[in-house]
């Protein structure tokens, strides 16, 4: 038994190098170039100041199975791609691009010139996802396990909406959010 352990530690541990090999590292003004020239409308995940690693692989997974070009998150007060975000992310995390970006505001502006639309979620808002037009170019903002999204990032969508709970807890875990939110884009893309 102890052999056969090792054996496929040792198996884990050259994928996980082979996996870092693949990833595709871009910056914003890469992601942008990538962005203009699809022949497909944009559809981005935005994460802001998401911290738990369990909680960004998930995200990441739900991302890459929905047809996201990126997920892209600020540099500070956000877990980065950990070897637990990979883990979880079950492979996705080497599939789709992980865009760190300096101000996360900017790039959501230069996603506005790009006529991308934003997308912001929330517990407290009043219109429902299912209401808001989701089929042209997209970015979809979660925010925090916490707080949610910041007001500055709140007043730079097009769109505010909440996933309707009709049971007696207020919310739904962020990666079960996420995958909600990004799934009836998916619906109506389809």
């Amino acid at each position: 038994m102890p052999r056969r352990k090792a054996k496929h530690a040792r198996a884990r541990a050259n994928a996980h190098v082979a996996d870092k090999q693949v990833h595709d590292r871009i910056d914003e003004d890469e992601l942008i170039l990538r962005l203009e020239a699809l022949d497909e409308d944009p559809f981005i995940l935005a994460l802001d100041q998401v911290q738990d690693p369990h909680n960004l692989g998930a995200c990441m997974r739900s991302a890459e199975a929905a047809g996201a070009h990126a997920v892209i998150a600020p540099q500070h007060r956000t877990v980065g791609l950990t070897d637990t975000v990979r883990r979880v992310s079950v492979g996705a995390a080497d599939q789709i691009p992980y865009v760190q970006v300096v101000n996360l505001g900017r790039t959501l502006e230069r996603f506005k010139e790009l006529g991308i639309w934003l997308v912001g979620t929330g517990d407290e808002e009043s219109q429902l996802i299912y209401d808001v037009d989701l089929k042209g170019p997209l970015c979809l903002i979660m925010g925090s396990e916490a707080a949610g999204i910041r007001s500055k990032t709140a007043r730079m969508c097009d769109h505010l909406v909440k996933i309707p709970m009709l049971g007696t807890v207020d919310c739904l875990n962020l990666s079960v959010a996420t995958g909600v939110c990004l799934f009836e884009a998916v619906r109506q893309r389809i």
